[in-house]
């Protein structure tokens, strides 16, 4: 494939020269790196996220196999796959599952880097399908985070902070009215630019079709959309917490002597994240002893205005004081979950992992864990908060004497203005300038 010429764009995020309005992704710099050294990348994630637009950049032949000319094409002539121009991308492949092991096989015979994009948003079901390994890599494009949106230049790089000693400092304008837009507008290109009305209908929409065609209609789950959809919107009420399963069925059945059995729940929980809606943060497992450590995932959904608008929750009710009716509670979790976007993905460009931190008992929790597989960790508070205090610093104390020299650093995500080092050695980063 021949090489691309790229360029840094002022938010830190390399993209490829003379892309006109194309929203610049982190994942872009991943492709760039890894796909002329693989033979088939699958870029995969919920719908609407951007995976075909990221994937048509690069690609120069395209089959849309969820339209029938591609789709009867490829069935007609599989020998398409093995002739130029390269890349070729597959897009929606699952619709037609025998691509799958077409490119696998191609690769196989013909290892070369840089010849097929795949994408999907759903995980291959039904009649068993070779998993790809050693053929197929997977990168997941979520929606797009704050430097992404283009809400601001970050000057504070993850990457930087797993590579330890990095620079702190930078100023921003965006407040919490921001952070609060950018919890309900979406991170969905298509959606996010909408007037609020017509976002609010196109959120509704994804969603209930989602549950009703994406998991009835096309045999994931067999039936009872209404009581998924009343599950689903228990689970956005527990977003940024680790509630048990029971908790969360019983939320969704209000007064009912037969709540949702976890059997059914465990069913509603894969099928969701077979679509990528579920974007849950597991228990971090540490290479060092701990005390006993929690080990249930935090939860999310993979974009915070899913959860906002299964709370009926919009701009106003989320930054009205409680005492006036308004939602500000929840505002933190949401907060949280507007953060975990961006750690998790730009974690994923710096070949990092993520996980949370909390004891047993409950004692001390951290939100995130950043690491590395050389073994650099960074601790990530997300606070709701323009100015933390001790109290909001106390758990990455507790854990910097746990860890010592082991723990390469520790960073608050606040709503403030400037990002700096307390004394203590602790990063406060606003989290419009937090960056890949």
């Amino acid at each position: 494939m021949p090489e691309t010429p790229h360029e840094l764009t002022q938010n830190g995020i390399i993209k490829p020269i003379g892309q006109g309005d194309y929203l610049d992704r982190v994942i872009d710099s991943e492709l760039a790196e890894v796909f002329p050294h693989l033979g088939a990348v699958a870029i995969e994630g919920a719908k609407g996220v951007g995976k075909t637009t990221t994937a048509e950049r690069l690609a120069r032949r395209v089959l849309r196999l969820d339209q029938g000319p591609d789709s009867d094409l490829l069935r007609a002539d599989p020998g398409i796959l093995a002739r130029p121009p390269f890349p070729i991308l597959l897009d929606e492949w699952q619709r037609y599952r025998p691509s799958w092991d077409l490119v696998r096989r191609a690769v196989d015979a013909d290892p070369s880097g840089g010849r097929y994009l795949l994408t999907g948003s759903a995980a291959p079901r039904g009649l068993p399908v070779h998993s790809g390994a050693g053929w197929i890599e997977s990168l997941r494009l979520r929606p797009l985070t704050l430097p992404e949106r283009g809400l601001e230049a970050p000057t504070v790089s993850l990457r930087a902070l797993l590579e330890g000693g990095a620079g702190i400092g930078g100023a921003t304008s965006v407040g919490l009215p921001q952070y609060v837009h950018e919890i309900v507008a979406s991170g969905l290109p298509g959606v996010r630019r909408l007037p609020p009305r017509s976002r609010r209908l196109r959120l509704g929409s994804y969603l209930r079709r989602a549950v009703s065609h994406e998991l009835v209609e096309e045999g994931i789950l067999g039936r009872q959309p209404a009581r998924m959809m009343n599950w689903l919107k228990a689970y956005a009420a527990a977003t940024a917490t680790t509630a048990s399963w029971n908790a969360i069925a019983r939320a969704a059945s209000p007064g009912q002597a037969d709540p949702v059995p976890r059997a059914t729940a465990e069913r509603y929980r894969d099928a969701l994240s077979q679509l990528f809606l579920l974007d849950e943060v597991p228990a971090w497992s540490p290479r060092q002893s701990f005390a006993a450590l929690a080990t249930a995932p935090k939860h999310f959904l993979a974009d915070p205005a899913f959860a906002a608008h299964l709370l009926e929750l919009d701009e106003t009710r989320l930054v009205e004081p409680v005492s006036a009716g308004g939602d500000g509670a929840v505002l933190g979790l949401l907060f949280e979950a507007l953060a975990a976007l961006s750690v998790v993905v730009f974690a994923q460009g710096a070949e990092a992992q993520v996980g949370h931190l909390r004891t047993a008992g409950g004692e001390h929790e951290v939100d995130f864990m950043v690491r590395r597989p050389g073994g650099a960790v960074v601790a990530v508070e997300a606070k709701l908060t323009a100015a933390p205090d001790a109290a909001d610093a106390r758990h990455l104390e507790w854990l910097a004497a746990r860890m010592g020299a082991e723990l390469t650093d520790r960073v608050i995500l606040t709503t403030g203005p400037y990002a700096y080092r307390r004394g203590d050695g602790i990063a406060v980063v606003p989290l419009a300038l937090f960056g890949p």
